[in-house]
């Protein structure tokens, strides 16, 4: 009898803990929150998140036999076996890469503005297309920026724009008269032609590139270039990029999630090594005698016998890497950029940074394990292993994601969804962390969608990694 009364004293203190700890975190205010403030069409979609993933570790519990049985049969196969084997090594990998991953997260610190004093000249480039009265938002953000203005240069490109862009360019201009020098090209060039006018035109110390459907804080442009002056190492640094669209649909709030886990932490690690790999086109900054040095090439870059008409950011990083220059990220350095709202617009712009990816890839093999720089490389050689790992394992992945839908696709779908709730827990706290509680469930739903609506991008970049195009120009939300 006392054990009984013991054991349920033991039971209720358990519960009373763990209540508080959900108190403690703000679980039910940010499940209110999220309830109050989401649209019917948002709270039907996280619920059918949650409930498929509860529904599916429902699955993975019973179906427990089966997934034995499944892995019996793969050891018997030398095919499966083999593919066994491959999985487990990537799989150690992986996770050891992640827990470094981890490791250096901690050992980054953004670098504080410098003074005033200090700050170097700085031009910055914004290049436009079809961007309507969004660039007028843009230039006005930059000109309100905190930085010393006879320090500051403002060159606003039309890139043959077919709208009203020149117009609110104009506007603009009017508004902030000698702050802003604005040009036109005299037809549709691309966006990689635009910079390089910009380049050529622009005085500054420092070339930053912000894009025309950008905002950014006051306080970003100064926290931006003052690694340049502390670093003289540094070559180019990378930009915290938000959603500034968050409001207006679905995917631009599980997109915010993911960028904050894909800046905030993966770029913060990369950072700690001096070798973040892409500065993003939404807000860059590069010392201009490493974007003189490699300029030619860059504008004349060639893939497959074809001009590369896309993946200008990540090109102009892979090269000033390879100078040996040091290319970090300023946490500090915000700026929110539009991003597509609809599927089609989504999976363009994902298919477009894929064929880059692929591309550049390529590019940082030829150097990345030679001696391109003083000081350590180990870093970023695994950053570079990590990533092409990921690229060439895409296919052998996609055919036994196939095979398994094919032949057992209850298991397929219940243990893709466990893995799917326990994997995104770490970016749904990341985020939680840093931001909102309320918010940082929308990673489970999209990681739902990239890997049942976008898990073929990857291979289909791969396949088509020599197409032109942009792909999302005309779109009504340009990225």
């Amino acid at each position: 009898m006392k054990n009984t009364t013991s054991n349920q004293q033991k039971k209720s203190s358990f519960f009373k803990t763990t209540l508080n700890t959900l108190k403690q975190i703000n679980l039910f205010s940010s499940i209110r929150k999220f309830f109050h403030t989401a649209d019917a069409w948002g709270v039907f979609v996280m619920g059918s998140t949650f409930v498929l993933m509860l529904g599916s570790a429902y699955l993975v519990y019973i179906l427990q036999g089966d997934f034995e049985q499944f892995n019996m049969e793969r050891m018997e196969n030398s095919l499966g076996l083999t593919f066994m084997i491959i999985a487990a090594a990537l799989f150690v990998f992986k996770t050891s890469f992640f827990l470094y991953t981890v490791y250096r997260y901690f050992k980054y610190k953004p670098i504080s503005s410098v003074s005033d004093e200090e700050l170097p000249t700085c031009t910055v480039i914004v290049p436009a297309y079809n961007e309507g009265k969004q660039v007028y938002h843009t230039l006005i953000s930059l000109a309100e920026s905190d930085f010393p203005m006879e320090k500051l240069e403002l060159l606003a490109i039309d890139d043959g724009s077919q709208d009203d862009t020149w117009e609110w360019i104009q506007e603009a201009k009017k508004e902030l008269g000698n702050s802003v020098s604005i040009y036109k090209q005299p037809k549709n060039k691309g966006k990689r032609h635009a910079l390089y006018r910009g380049f050529n035109e622009g005085k500054g110390e420092i070339f930053v590139t912000v894009d025309s459907d950008s905002i950014v804080k006051s306080e970003t442009l100064r926290n931006l270039v003052s690694p340049f002056v502390t670093n003289p190492e540094c070559g180019a640094v990378a930009g915290n990029i938000r959603v500034l669209n968050n409001e207006k649909a679905l995917l631009p709030k599980m997109l915010d999630v993911s960028f904050v886990l894909s800046f905030e932490f993966v770029r913060s690690a990369e950072s700690s090594l001096n070798s973040v790999l892409c500065t993003p086109g939404a807000l860059a900054a590069y010392r201009s005698s490493a974007v003189f040095a490699c300029l030619p090439d860059w504008i004349n870059q060639t893939f497959m016998g074809k001009p590369s008409d896309i993946g200008e950011d990540r090109a102009m990083t892979n090269m000033i890497l390879k100078q040996g220059h040091h290319v970090l990220f300023q946490r500090n350095a915000y700026c929110y950029t539009n991003v597509p709202e609809q599927y089609k617009g989504l999976y363009k712009m994902f298919i477009r940074w894929g064929r880059s990816n692929v591309r550049e890839n390529i590019e940082m093999s030829k150097y990345v394990f030679k001696n391109f720089r003083k000081g350590p490389k180990t870093g970023t050689r695994l950053l570079f292993t990590s990533q092409f790992l990921r690229i060439i394992m895409s296919y052998p992945f996609l055919i036994f994601m196939l095979f398994f839908i094919l032949t057992h696709p209850l298991l397929f779908i219940s243990s893709t969804l466990v893995s799917i709730m326990v994997l995104t827990s770490f970016p749904v706290l990341f985020y939680a962390k840093r931001y909102e509680l309320s918010e940082s469930f929308w990673a489970y739903s999209y990681s739902i969608l990239y890997t049942f609506g976008l898990f073929w991008i990857t291979p289909y970049a791969i396949a088509t990694a020599n197409k032109r195009g942009w792909l999302t120009r005309g779109l009504s939300n340009k990225k």
